[in-house]
């Protein structure tokens, strides 16, 4: 999946926690996120704190699906809380590969 249709698709999904994201999917809207939060941090904090507000769901979202994707379920998310050791944890099951073929959250995504 291409970075704008990642940003097209993660707006249009912004609150569907059901299904699968591909990895590109799910870091080309990291990327998005990254880059829109510094030129806006750059220009005003307010503005980057909107933006903040206002892709946390998405965010949220597009995260859970993606760890369907890896087979796990969105809660998985709460191991992040976890202190120095939590994130990493989830970082890796972001990065993984995802399950080849149908699996209970749904099929492949394209």
């Amino acid at each position: 999946m291409g970075f704008t249709d990642a940003v097209r698709t993660c707006f249009t999904k912004y609150v569907d926690f059901k299904g699968r994201a591909s990895r590109s999917e799910f870091w080309n809207w990291a990327l998005f996120n990254l880059i829109a939060s510094i030129v806006l941090g750059i220009l005003s904090d307010r503005l980057s704190l909107a933006f903040a507000v206002a892709t946390l769901l998405p965010y949220i979202a597009v995260a859970t699906r993606r760890l369907h994707d890896t087979g796990r379920g969105g809660w998985a998310q709460l191991v992040g809380l976890i202190p120095l050791i939590g994130w990493i944890v989830v970082l890796v099951w972001l990065v993984r590969p995802g399950e080849p073929g149908p699996n209970r959250y749904g099929p492949e995504p394209s």
